[in-house]
């Protein structure tokens, strides 16, 4: 409940009240709903969609639920609690969010708080502090990606924009710009996984905007690769496809580890576009191009590009081939690869790999191998909170639900739904 209360997303805070340990079971969508005044559907949209604001219907299901007030992020209007049954909810919900977090009272008294003021003039040092707050907070993201760090960036972010208008010698300057558009790409990738698209999309475009006024193409590759992944990711193949390729401009400028990240990112357009051969051409060259990655001159942004991540990228354009047939054993032994590769510094690739690798087994393989890959990844998953890995579920759930008879792949559905609404 901590955890959902910290993200201040209604729809997660409903879902953890809804499916907490303390209910014996978990309480069912339609009755959740009738006591917030939604049919199902509403609920479900909600419990996974982009986070409510308005904060008429915030405040009616705070009170619905009986959220006590010094646990949520607003303000609510004085009530009684009258009813047993209001007591029973009231106390279960202040005993779950055993930290208290920020009451409407104290937001009040930091609203008056001032900003940091810019300095006149910005060298080497604040360089310096963006880059380090773009890698650690690109870390922390890869590890989990909460609400709270979402928060941070965006916080970076503004004051970091702020200090473009700053006075910097013309080399200092050209820095700042590429370290204000690192965590810009920073800032929008994240958007992208929790899918707030047009924030993505406005903090890529920031990035690249940054990265070609001050010439640096290494920066404008990786930024145009996640515009492509994007793109992709909600179904404009053309697009993704168009930005991977101008992506490649002055690739003669680039190392080999990012010409093998573009190339994979090709490949995922093309095999959702079913161009068989022209997605194994590009998975091929990035292959030869990995074999030549020198990772002590890549650029900080792409540390996170090793064997693990090639394996995973390529895997998953596989994936779109294997499923129509083509080259399954292959894709299995990649996304096998990925798996046990990552870390649990990037616990996100590594179950968003695992449950890629899950689908691929149950559709073309044998679906109680694939409740055994599932275990795994789902323990890594429960941890995030990213809605790409969630729609992965969702894939799988789909899958599994085809092979309902097998007591493992039943219980494999029962863990999805006790993760996310299907």
């Amino acid at each position: 409940m901590h955890d959902a209360l910290a993200t201040w997303h209604m729809g997660r805070v409903i879902y953890a009240y809804r499916t907490h340990p303390y209910h014996g079971n978990p309480l069912a969508q339609d009755t959740v709903a009738r006591w917030l005044g939604l049919s199902q559907s509403q609920l479900s949209r909600l419990e996974v969609g982009i986070a409510p604001e308005q904060l008429s219907k915030l405040i009616h299901w705070a009170e619905a639920l009986k959220i006590p007030g010094e646990l949520l992020w607003f303000k609510l209007p004085p009530r009684n609690v009258d009813t047993l049954d209001e007591v029973n909810r009231h106390g279960f919900l202040r005993a779950a969010a055993t930290v208290t977090l920020v009451p409407g009272t104290l937001l009040e008294l930091i609203s008056t708080l001032r900003s940091t003021p810019v300095p006149a003039t910005v060298g080497q040092e604040e360089i310096e502090e963006i880059r380090t707050a773009a890698k650690q907070i690109s870390s922390w993201d890869a590890a989990d990606g909460r609400g709270l760090v979402r928060e941070a960036v965006l916080a970076q972010l503004r004051y970091a924009v702020r200090l473009l208008d700053a006075n910097a010698t013309p080399r200092d300057k050209a820095e700042l710009r590429s370290a204000v558009g690192f965590l810009s790409h920073t800032a929008g990738f994240m958007a992208f996984d929790r899918y707030d698209h047009e924030d993505a999309r406005a903090m890529f475009e920031l990035a690249q905007g940054c990265a070609e006024e001050c010439g640096d193409w290494n920066l404008r590759a990786k930024v145009l690769s996640s515009l492509a992944r994007q793109s992709i990711w909600t179904g404009d193949l053309k697009d993704g496809l168009k930005s991977a390729e101008e992506a490649f401009d002055r690739s003669d400028r680039l190392t080999a580890t990012e010409r093998a990240m573009l190339h994979t990112t090709k490949a995922r357009a093309l095999a959702k576009l079913g161009r068989v051969q022209a997605a194994l051409t590009e998975i091929g060259q990035a292959d030869e191009e990995f074999a030549h990655c020198r990772p002590e001159i890549d650029p900080a942004w792409m540390k996170y590009y090793d064997l693990a991540q090639h394996s995973g990228d390529t895997g998953h354009a596989l994936f779109d081939l294997a499923i129509g047939g083509h080259f399954a054993s292959e894709a299995q032994s990649r996304l096998t690869a990925a798996v046990n590769g990552h870390s649990d510094a990037y616990l996100r690739s590594r179950a968003i790999s695992g449950i890629k690798l899950s689908s691929l087994v149950m559709a073309v393989g044998d679906p109680q191998e694939a409740a055994s890959i599932a275990t795994h990844a789902l323990k890594d998953a429960k941890h995030l909170r990213s809605h790409r890995a969630a729609d992965d579920l969702r894939d799988l759930h789909r899958l599994a639900s085809q092979r309902i008879e097998l007591p493992e792949v039943a219980q494999l559905t029962d863990r999805i739904k006790g993760l996310v609404a299907v």
